[in-house]
Order: C-alpha cells, then structure tokens, then sequence
C-alpha cells in the first residue's frame, strides 16, 4: 500500500513540475554504433515559460532522463546520443522546472589567438583565428589563419603539424583550394609563395556549449589579391566544428563547411589532386616506417592515392600508453563525388622519408563550378583515437556518420 502511494505521490510531482510535448520511438541503423541523433521540435510549442525542454526515456520501471540538447534556429532539434546496439527505444519530450543534473563535458575556451576544445582537462583541438606567422627568416607570403592545430589524441599526443620547412603553406587540419579559376584568371590559394590568394579568419558566428556537444561556426574569406594592390573575396566559407560527448576514450570532430561565391560568374574548381574538401598534415613523429593507411575500400597507403572512400584510417607510433595514434576520417554520403577521391602521400613522399599527408579531395578527377550566391556543403568526422580501429569499427563508425536512426512520432 505505501508503495502505491509512494508511486502515485511522484507522479503526481513530475505532473506538477512537467508538461509532455511529444513521444517518439527510435528503430536502430543496421550495423552502426553510438550516434547524435536530432528530433524535431518544429510545431511543438518549446519556446515556452514553463521550464526546460527534458529529454526521458521510457522503461519498464518508469521515465528516465538522459542527456539532450536544444539547438534552436529556423528549425529547432533536441540532440541526444543514441546506441544503435541497444535495440528500439521510446522516448517522451517534456518541459520541466526541474533543474538541469547534466553538465558539459566538453567546454571552450577562447584568448586572442585560438579557440580550444577541452574534453574535461584535456585539450581536443585548437583553432587559429589569429594569423600564425612563418619561422623566421621565411617569406611573409607564408602567413595565414583559419585552420585546426593542434589537434590532440585523447591520451594528448599531437597529431597536426603546421609550417613543416618542405611545405610551409601546410596548416594541421585545413582546406584551401588550388588550381581555381576567376574570369580567366588563375588563383592559387594553396601554394602561398606564389602570391595569388590566401584564406583568412573573417569572425566568430556562434559558439555553443552543450552536455551532448560543443563547438563554434567561423566565417573564412578565400581572397585574392589584385594587380597594383588591394585584395577581393573569391568565396565565402563557415567552418561548423563540433566536439561530440559520445563515449569516454576517443574524440568526435565534425567538420562542416559551406561554400558560397560573392563573384557575378562564381568560380572554377580545377580539376586537381590538391584543393578544399579536408586536408590533413600529420605529426612530423611519422614516417613511412612507423605509419599506416587503410581505406574503406581495402587500400594501404602504397595504393590509396588517387582512389575513392567511404572512409580512410590514418594512424602511427605515438607516445600514449598503448603506443599507437591516429584518425578515422569518414566522408558523408551527400558530399560531391562521394565515395570521395583521396590525396595520400606514398611511402617514397617528400624525399623518400614517407612523411604523412591525407586529403578527401572533391575535385580530384572532376571540375566543379560555384555558381554565385548559391551554398555549396561539404561533411566531414574525424574519429580520434589511441592504440588501433578495426576496419568493422570503422566501418560502424562511417554508418554512425552517414545515416541516422529512424524516428517515429507519436500521432
């Protein structure tokens, strides 16, 4: 007897202090892991006085909340982690006075020079909105902002590497483009010392601290610079990057970036095996004797370059305990020329030392022409992890990626 009024006095109180918005199952993705999965709040009523928008799970024993985020804008969705291992679950949305019990794991910080990610007390990623200039002594030409270094492992090993001396216009985790095209002009972003073009950080947009990610958007000019003097913008590009908090043990970057050309006739993206998508210079630790790389489609790194992926593993000795390092780079299936071309140094790159480098690289086989005012999306996640990822974990990973779970409301 106590007990049943034990149970009706709580519901009683989450009636109280809640009101339901909505109900929805979740039906899991074949062969994928944990993923951030967004519901729809369009048409519910969450912009309201009545408290904070909760996010419960349905048991056999009754609600229980489990960590989501509100990401409002033209259309609102509460993010939330889901284990596609688990099974099919139901959820229920409400607004509660009850105070948040969930704090962000993962936080920013910004100084005059970088925005870093932390994960607790250990670093994620740094990006460099202020402009890094070259070693001394070394062409000014070479100077730049707008990319991500260091980028950390989760047991802080450093794995970018910016300004190596046998390609200063290398910077970590970054994607200028090269053979470009303008009325008839060529442009060359990428190769800094010819002069033509540069990137540069334009400005903050947003930044975002959440319980189930955090991260910033950033505008970036592509320029070119113009005869006598002066400079024009050739494109207009917003970095979205997100640190998601998905499970203990490894880090989960996403990196967005849209593409938009303020130009009358757009711009041409050459063909090239250089240029945009996402590049990555790795840690000067690696060498084609301590490296690897595996690709989706079985490649090792004597044979990746020039080919397509879904996915591609790059990884190599490290200092952390389990004495290896890496990322798993995954393409998402709405990119341009998905599965995508690959740029991948051999193993005789850069005077046959093997040193690491790795592009998704859209436009390798293929032009691609930005016409004007119009917003062109590319998606990209890194896995970062320590030690080894199986080719079935990083496959689960890329379906994490590239699909979500299906949602079923509630009528």
């Amino acid at each position: 007897m106590r007990t049943t009024v034990f149970l009706l006095f709580l519901l009683m109180v989450q009636t109280a202090f809640s009101q339901e918005l909505a109900r929805f199952t979740v039906r899991p993705q074949k062969g994928a892991g944990l993923s951030p999965v967004a519901v729809s709040l369009d048409g519910l009523n969450y912009n309201t006085d009545n408290g904070r928008i909760a996010l419960f799970l349905m048991t056999a024993s009754g609600e229980k909340e489990v960590p989501s985020q509100l990401e409002s804008g033209q259309s609102a969705r509460l993010w939330f982690v889901f284990d596609n291992k688990t099974g099919e679950k139901k959820y229920v949305i409400r607004t509660t006075t009850q105070p948040e019990s969930f704090q962000p794991a993962i936080t920013l910080h910004t100084d005059d020079q970088t925005t870093t990610v932390w994960n607790g007390n250990s670093p994620v990623l740094s990006y460099q909105h202020a402009v890094a200039l070259p070693p001394a002594g070394v062409d000014l030409k070479y100077k730049r902002s707008g990319f991500i270094h260091p980028l950390y492992s989760p047991g802080g090993e450093v794995l970018t590497r910016i300004q190596a001396p046998d390609h200063y216009h290398h910077y970590g985790i970054w994607n200028p483009w090269t053979k470009t095209n303008i009325d008839g002009r060529e442009v060359d972003f990428w190769n800094l010392y010819l002069g033509q073009g540069t990137v540069k950080f334009a400005g903050y947009l947003d930044a975002v601290e959440g319980n189930i990610f955090s991260g910033f958007k950033v505008r970036q000019e592509h320029v070119y610079f113009l005869e006598g003097g002066g400079e024009n913008t050739a494109l207009n590009e917003v970095w979205d990057v997100r640190v998601w908090n998905l499970k203990p043990g490894i880090s989960v970057v996403d990196l967005t970036t849209t593409l938009n050309s303020p130009l009358p006739n757009g711009i041409l993206l050459d063909a090239y095996r250089y240029g945009g998508g996402i590049g990555y210079r790795a840690t000067e630790k690696w060498h084609k004797e301590n490296c690897t790389v595996l690709t989706s489609e079985g490649k090792t790194r004597a044979a990746a370059d020039g080919t397509n992926a879904r996915w591609c593993i790059t990884e190599g000795e490290s200092a952390v305990k389990e004495g290896r390092s890496g990322i798993l780079f995954l393409s998402h299936p709405a990119n341009r020329m998905h599965p995508e071309p690959m740029r991948v140094w051999p193993p005789d790159a850069n005077g046959n030392r093997g040193d690491m480098y790795f592009e998704f690289c859209p436009i390798r086989h293929q032009e691609w022409k930005i016409e004007p005012e119009k917003n062109y999306t590319l998606k990209y996640r890194m896995i970062v992890f320590d030690g080894k990822i199986t080719p079935e974990e990083a496959e689960m990973y890329w379906k994490s990626f590239a699909s979500a779970p299906k949602i079923l409301l509630a009528p």
